[in-house]
C-alpha cells in the first residue's frame, strides 16, 4: 500500500491556525493527521508539505519505520519544532489508514482499551468575558454546569493580554498583578467548590523567584489545585525540578517537550508530577505511547495537552484509551462554530468525557470543502496573541 499524495490544510481555529494533513494511498484509503502548533503555523504547513513529499511512494503500513526514517534523515533540523509536528501529522494519519485497512479502531491496534470514556478538563471556557473575577467566576460555573469536572486557566494572563500593568523585562509581576491573579483564582475556586480541580497555567512567563512566590501564595487560598503548569521553560529542567521542591503545588510540564528524548530528562530529574505531551508536537500517536510508557516507569501520569483541532482531540483520545497511567485530557470548550461541521460525525463529548467511537481508524472523516471555506491566517503573530 503506497502513499500517493499528502495534502495540507491551514485552517482558521479559534485560538490559532489548525494544520491538518490528509495522506492518500494507492489502495483508495486515506487517513487524517494534525500538526497544529503555534506561532508560525505557515512554517508547520511548509514542514508538512516537505515531509509529505519525502514519504510519497513509501509503504503506508510501515508506521514506525517511516517515523524513524524521517526523524533520522532530518535530525540536523533539530529535535523539536516544525519537523516533529510534521512527523506527528503523518504518524496520526498512518494509524488512521491502518485502522481503516484492518477495519478496527486505532485503539485496538495499540493494545486495546482500558476505558470507553476519556475524562476531559476544560480550557478556553473564559473567552467571552472580561478579565475580572466576576467574569471568570461566571464562566467557571457555566462550564461545571455543562458537565466538566476540572478547569484550567492562566490567572496571570492580564500581563499578556495588555490588562493592568505592563510585563516587566525580567518576567516579574507588580504587586497589583500578583493580587489580581490571586483574586481570579479565589473567585473561580469559590464559584466551583473544592470538588472541582483547577489547573493553574503560567506559560513559563514568570521568573523563578516569582513562580515560587506565586505558587506559595496560591496554596494559601486552600483550593483544589490540579497542578501548577510550566513554571519554567523546558530549556531549564533543573530549574523546574528545583521549583517543584520549593512549592506545595503539583507541577505539570510537557507541552513543549518534543519526543521521548526531551521528556526523559524531566523524568530523570523528578521535575514533574504530571506530564502533558501534545500529540501534534511530540511525534504523534507512536511517540505519545512511548512517552506514556516511559512516564509509567517513573510513576508519572499523562494528561495530554490539546488546545488544537479535532484530529488532535480524537487521536489523543484513542491513545489515552490504551495506557494505564492516563489522568485527564485537555479540551477546548469554546471553539469555531463549524468544528463539528467539518467532521463526518460530531465530536462525542458528553458530560465532560470523550466517548470512544467503534468505527475503523480514528472513526472520523473530514470534509475538505469546509476546510477550504475557512483558510488560516498567514500573518506573523501580533501583540494580541492569546497565551492559553
Amino acid at each position: 500500500m503506497k502513499i500517493t499524495e499528502v495534502k495540507t490544510f491551514l485552517v482558521e481555529g479559534i485560538k490559532y491556525n489548525w494544520t491538518l494533513v490528509k495522506v492518500e494511498t494507492d489502495a483508495g484509503i486515506h487517513g487524517w493527521g494534525e500538526a497544529t502548533n503555534w506561532p508560525g503555523s505557515p512554517l508547520i504547513e511548509a514542514a508538512c508539505q516537505h515531509v509529505g513529499q519525502s514519504v510519497t511512494g513509501m509503504d503506508a503500513r510501515r508506521i514506525d519505520y517511516i517515523w524513524t526514517k524521517i526523524y533520522r534523515d532530518m535530525h540536523w533540523l533539530g529535535q523539536a519544532g516544525p519537523l516533529l509536528s510534521a512527523i506527528s501529522a503523518i504518524d496520526i494519519a498512518l494509524w488512521d489508514i491502518k485502522g481503516k485497512t484492518l477495519n478496527t479502531p486505532v485503539y485496538n491496534l495499540l493494545g486495546g482499551k482500558y476505558r470507553d470514556r476519556i475524562q476531559l478538563y476544560a480550557n478556553y471556557w473564559f473567552i467571552d468575558g472580561g478579565h475580572t473575577a466576576e467574569s471568570y467566576a461566571g464562566g467557571a460555573r457555566e462550564t461545571v454546569k455543562a458537565g466538566f469536572t476540572a478547569l484550567k486557566f492562566d490567572p496571570f494572563a492580564h500581563v499578556h493580554y495588555g490588562y493592568g500593568d505592563d510585563l516587566s523585562e525580567d518576567n516579574s509581576l507588580s504587586a497589583g498583578q500578583k493580587q489580581l491573579a490571586l483574586d481570579l483564582v479565589a473567585a473561580v475556586a469559590e464559584a466551583v467548590g473544592r470538588d472541582v480541580p483547577i489547573a493553574i497555567e503560567t506559560h513559563a512567563f514568570l521568573n523563578m523567584p516569582t513562580a515560587v512566590e506565586m505558587a506559595r501564595r496560591l496554596s494559601e487560598l486552600d483550593f483544589n489545585c490540579m497542578w501548577y503548569e510550566e513554571p519554567a521553560l523546558p530549556e531549564f529542567p533543573e530549574a523546574i525540578a528545583e521549583i517543584r521542591r520549593q512549592i506545595p503545588l503539583p507541577v505539570c510540564v510537557g507541552e513543549r517537550l518534543h519526543s521521548r528524548f526531551m521528556a526523559k530528562r524531566v523524568l530523570d530529574l523528578a521535575a514533574a508530577d504530571v506530564l502533558m505531551p501534545d500529540i501534534t508536537r511530540c511525534g504523534g500517536i507512536s511517540e505519545m505511547r512511548k512517552i506514556a510508557a516511559m512516564a509509567e516507569a517513573y510513576n508519572v501520569p499523562i494528561a495530554p495537552h490539546n488546545p488544537n483541532g479535532p484530529i488532535s482531540t480524537i487521536a489523543s483520545a484513542h491513545t489515552m484509551a490504551t495506557i494505564p497511567n492516563f489522568f485527564r485530557q485537555e479540551f477546548m470548550v469554546k471553539d469555531v462554530p463549524w468544528r463539528d461541521g467539518c467532521l463526518s460525525h460530531p465530536l462525542p463529548v458528553e458530560r465532560g468525557c470523550f466517548l470512544l467511537p467503534d468505527r475503523p481508524g480514528l472513526g472520523f472523516d473530514i470534509d475538505e470543502n469546509v476546510l477550504l471555506q475557512h483558510p488560516g491566517l498567514r500573518t506573523a503573530p501580533s501583540d494580541r496573541a492569546f497565551y492559553v
